[in-house]
């Protein structure tokens, strides 16, 4: 079985000004699909081929798991955001968050703070642990949670290839304007 690379939730100019349909159309039609494509050049012909992509990233290792986790990565992203997104988060997700950072900016400070430590190539994550409550991680390149039997509930992509057609080399400036678009109801989802 073939992986193909999964429909964006959205036009690729629905998520403007915030990120261009230039940005998206490098982002999701050059660098997931290169994921994509080089993924199933790596699993065909072998019993990796008939195996989910959770399955692959924790039973992988080396270019197979990157290549499978950088594309269950980006689809993971691409529902983290909406054109509908934006605001806080409401109900049991937003009492967590609260309890666990005081405040949603102090929460929102935080993943910034912690996404611009990011050095290298990799990818901010809120996660659900195993009490219940929140943490903000980084992953180095490939690197998921879900390789670790964790929950995720959002991620922001912090490689450059993310954000330099819009932002140049900005960081901080991505990170102030991709809440502008978060995709609260899918966050909500994930931590339910």
């Amino acid at each position: 079985m073939a992986f193909e690379l999964p429909a964006l939730p959205y036009e690729k100019n629905a998520l403007e000004p915030y990120l261009s349909a230039e940005a998206l159309e490098y982002h999701y039609n050059r660098h997931h699909q290169a994921c994509i494509t080089r993924l199933n050049q790596l699993i065909e012909g072998t019993a990796d081929a008939d195996k989910s992509l959770e399955a692959i990233i924790t039973s992988a290792s080396g270019c197979l798991f990157e290549q499978a986790a950088r594309a269950w990565n980006h689809t993971f992203f691409w529902h983290c955001l909406s054109p509908k997104g934006g605001g806080k988060p409401k109900g049991a997700l937003a009492e967590a968050i609260d309890t666990e950072y005081g405040a949603f900016e102090t929460f929102k400070q935080a993943f910034n703070d912690m996404a611009m430590d990011d050095v290298g190539a990799g990818w901010a994550w809120l996660i659900k642990t195993g009490d219940g409550g929140l943490a903000i991680t980084n992953s180095d390149d490939a690197d998921c949670p879900v390789a670790h039997g964790r929950t995720p509930l959002l991620t922001v992509d912090v490689r450059e290839h993310a954000y330099y057609i819009d932002y140049r080399d900005a960081r901080r400036k991505y990170l102030e304007n991709i809440w502008k678009v978060m995709n609260w109801e899918f966050v909500a989802q994930n931590f339910a």
